[in-house]
């Protein structure tokens, strides 16, 4: 899977964890994919929430991990 594919991919998922997160008021931006680790960014209700590793721990790099080969982890852009 190249670079491309690999971000089309990453997209795919975002795109499936997202009503998850817009049904408790917040949503989700990917800024990018570099080295393994995929950055997003957390939008309204999520931006400052105390359980936003929790979500990104348990919920998005978990989803990420299991359905795209290449990442490694997941982070939030600052």
């Amino acid at each position: 899977m190249n670079h491309e594919e690999t971000i089309e991919k990453i997209l795919e998922v975002i795109d499936k964890l997202r009503p998850y997160l817009q049904r408790d008021g917040g949503d989700m931006e990917f800024v990018r994919f570099e080295e393994g680790i995929v950055y997003v960014r957390m939008l309204g209700a999520c931006a400052g929430c105390v359980f936003i590793e929790d979500t990104l721990s348990g919920g998005v790099e978990e989803a990420l991990l299991e359905e795209v080969p290449g990442v490694i982890g997941v982070e939030e852009a600052l």
